[in-house]
């Protein structure tokens, strides 16, 4: 079955370009458009949609503000922020609100494919290293109020799954993670996948966003 993608951007010729290149593919379907957030809110009760790529600056709703609104609700599709700017803060609140990813709006096109395709298939496909950077830059505004539960929920983790986790928050990749703990990257795989799942969180961007709220990683990667 194809993928189902909404693009939600308030520049009409972006979204023509961006739906020219998925066209094209046989695994994808543009299945609806909007100018801004409240419209893609609004098309999700009626279509069905895999992934959301969403712009971050529009009128009337925001990009972030969607994507907390989207995330919020089971079944939710993943979305995917689009941002013009390496290092911008709206990617690092798109990050916050639930987004599994972005993506520079100038990205290649076989980029932008792959990384709806790894989206889809649950994964991140923020770079390890960009989302480190991100929450060097703006680990400042994460909250410390939720802290004290969320290390609760990370003391049901072993103590392979929490040197995993810590590793994945370091900003090193499955590959990097396995070479390091001298086990298969199928091993280390399942590892992320049951770290997901004890700690109720969605991919492991927001791996890497809980391991600085609660202080286990650093600014500055230490820990």
């Amino acid at each position: 079955m194809a993928i189902r993608v909404m693009l939600v951007d308030d520049q009409m010729l972006l979204r023509t370009g961006f739906r020219m290149v998925l066209a094209a593919q046989p695994d994808m379907e543009v299945v609806a458009e909007a100018g801004d957030g409240a419209e893609a809110i609004e098309n999700l009760r009626t279509t069905s949609v895999d992934v959301v790529l969403m712009d971050v600056r529009m009128p009337r709703l925001d990009g972030v503000e969607a994507t907390r609104r989207i995330c919020a609700e089971p079944g939710a599709p993943k979305v995917l922020i689009l941002t013009t700017f390496d290092l911008d803060e709206y990617a690092f609140s798109g990050l916050k609100a639930g987004a599994s990813g972005f993506m520079l709006k100038d990205v290649p096109p076989g980029e932008l494919l792959a990384a709806i395709r790894s989206v889809h298939s649950g994964d991140a496909v923020v770079a390890p290293s960009t989302t480190r950077r991100l929450l060097d830059r703006f680990s400042p505004m994460l909250p410390s109020s939720t802290a004290e539960p969320r290390h609760k929920d990370i003391a049901k983790l072993t103590e392979r799954e929490r040197e995993v986790m810590l590793l994945v928050a370091q900003g090193l990749s499955n590959g990097e993670i396995a070479a390091r703990l001298v086990l298969s990257e199928a091993t280390v795989k399942t590892h992320v996948g049951r770290i997901l799942t004890k700690l109720g969180l969605r991919d492991r961007v927001q791996v890497v966003v809980l391991a600085y709220e609660t202080g286990l990683v650093r600014a500055g990667g230490g820990h």
